[in-house]
């Protein structure tokens, strides 16, 4: 049971900057933050989830089982993330590339001490066991001071495919094509440096003010941490409604009004974009179908071009009804992992990407998000996002891009190379 007040917060921004510096004494740490990115489907401005109380840490083998024991016993709060890896509980599917940083294949924790932000309005749920913490904490938050400024380190970054050897690969992809064995894929590269000593709430105040992102995560489990500026929903549930919004499709920004206009055009009509975003919107109808009442899968919006500060994008929205034979994470686990990080079809993209790329995805192209007590979840994409080993001093971040049949191999090199501007820019 949780003990539940609410309080009136006259600075939401300053706030948040105060419950996450606050946050940071804990060992798990979960910070959702929507920057007031205007989206139909948002249920509040962020929460913070703080110190576990239960949690649940396990390799691929059964995980989904596992969770979905985890949520329906503990019928609560739980933050955690799906990583990628997790594609081989689902299918007879291996993971056998370099990992750098050795996050657990799926972890979720149970917090003691929840708060949510809407507009001025803050929610705190404690759990009864510490429930006579509440106003000292809340003291200490608003008395706590914002981060201090950046702190130099040097750091090398290094990336783990070079151009040629990219294009190589594409090309390589592009006779998987040609061949008949895909028609989409999503092919990703590492960005990373060894030796590395960062502070991560500061990275990450520095990525979430360059980026603003609706899906923004600061995610801590002692000492690995997940630095997020996601631009991407994976899937939502709210009631008996599934939400998925898929990005596939990216464009640059410009200062110049008139040439972001033109960008904005461009991407719009795009052949090559519209197709990968069709293409992948047909395989989350598929996708939602398996757990759906019949007929209920809708397009909502094909192809909508949304801006963000670093890039303009495009995404669509598919929904569907529950069947309520199925459970919450039934959902999860017959649309993970999300097709617009494979492509299609799915389990053949699958195995000939984990052929060609060098690096064991991970948390990468993963989800992180939360259930509700009620059963209903949200969550993003892990895209855009720096990931930090402190015990390994390892820092990794990955882009990739969709490959179709209209691929050419350098403009592909360079749309990754947008991509991974931000985190450049943050690390350096």
């Amino acid at each position: 049971m949780r003990v539940s007040i609410h309080k009136n917060i006259a600075n939401p921004r300053l706030f948040k900057e105060q419950l996450l510096s606050w946050a940071q004494q804990f060992r798990e740490v979960v910070f959702l933050d929507s920057n007031s990115y205007p989206q139909q489907y948002s249920s509040f401005d962020c929460i913070l989830a703080v110190d576990a109380f239960t949690s649940l840490k396990t390799d691929y083998y059964n995980a989904f089982e596992d969770l979905k024991q985890y949520q329906q016993n503990t019928k609560d709060w739980l933050f955690g993330y799906l990583s990628y890896d997790l594609k081989n509980d689902i299918e007879n599917l291996q993971s056998n590339n370099f990992d750098g940083l050795h996050f657990p294949d799926l972890f979720f924790f149970q917090p003691k001490k929840v708060f949510i932000l809407k507009g001025n309005e803050l929610e705190i749920q404690y759990l009864m066991l510490c429930d006579d913490e509440l106003e000292e904490d809340f003291n200490e938050i608003i008395e706590s001071q914002k981060s201090k400024g950046e702190s130099q380190e040097t750091i090398i970054i290094q990336q783990r495919i070079s151009k040629e050897l990219y294009v190589e690969k594409v090309n390589q992809m592009l006779h998987h094509i040609h061949i008949g064995d895909m028609y989409e894929a999503n092919f990703c590269m590492e960005f990373y440096a060894e030796n590395a000593v960062i502070n991560p709430l500061e990275k990450f105040l520095k990525l979430n003010e360059i980026s603003q992102a609706p899906f923004s995560v600061f995610f801590k489990n002692y000492q690995q941490y997940l630095l997020s500026a996601s631009p991407e929903r994976y899937l939502k549930k709210v009631g008996d409604k599934i939400i998925s919004q898929p990005i596939k499709g990216t464009s640059k920004r410009f200062a110049d009004l008139a040439e972001d206009e033109k960008s904005k055009n461009i991407l719009a009509s795009d052949v090559k974009e519209r197709a990968e975003n069709i293409m992948i919107t047909d395989l989350v109808r598929n996708d939602l179908s398996h757990t759906a009442q019949k007929g209920s899968v809708e397009v909502e919006e094909l192809c909508g071009i949304y801006s963000f500060l670093q890039v303009h994008q495009m995404i669509s929205t598919i929904t569907s009804k529950l069947d309520p034979k199925y459970s919450a994470v039934e959902v999860l686990k017959t649309t993970f992992p999300m097709g617009s990080m494979t492509g299609a079809p799915k389990i053949s993209v699958m195995e000939i990407v984990e052929k060609i790329e060098e690096t064991k995805r991970g948390l990468y192209s993963g989800a992180v998000g939360y259930f509700t007590p009620e059963g209903d979840f949200d969550f993003n994409v892990v895209i855009r996002s720096i990931l930090y080993s402190q015990e390994n001093k390892y820092v990794s971040f990955s882009v990739g891009s969709a490959i179709t049949s209209l691929s050419i191999p350098e403009k592909e090199y360079e749309e990754c190379l947008l991509k991974a501007k931000a985190m450049h820019e943050v690390l350096q």
